[in-house]
């Protein structure tokens, strides 16, 4: 399976999953594999090793008037 991280990744699906099964103190956790204990904390939380899209759910833009205007002479098929 190809695996696709984003450039600040500080993790792999291995280490998180390791991460999710160890039942020792975060700090612990932290120190092994050189991460903070916030990002321990976060991947127990969570029940995916794979990381979210980043995409925006809504994008953020409005049309104009002009722009929501239907062009000239287009034919819209049903």
């Amino acid at each position: 399976m190809l695996i696709s991280l984003h450039k600040q990744a500080t993790t792999t699906p291995k280490i998180r999953a390791a991460i999710q099964a160890s039942g020792e103190p975060a700090w612990i956790v932290a120190e092994r594999y050189d991460i903070s204990e916030q990002t321990v904390w976060k991947w127990r939380k969570r029940d995916s090793v794979y990381d979210r899209s980043h995409t925006a759910h809504r994008l953020q833009t409005t049309l104009t008037p002009a722009q929501g205007q239907p062009m000239p002479g287009a034919v819209f098929l049903s």
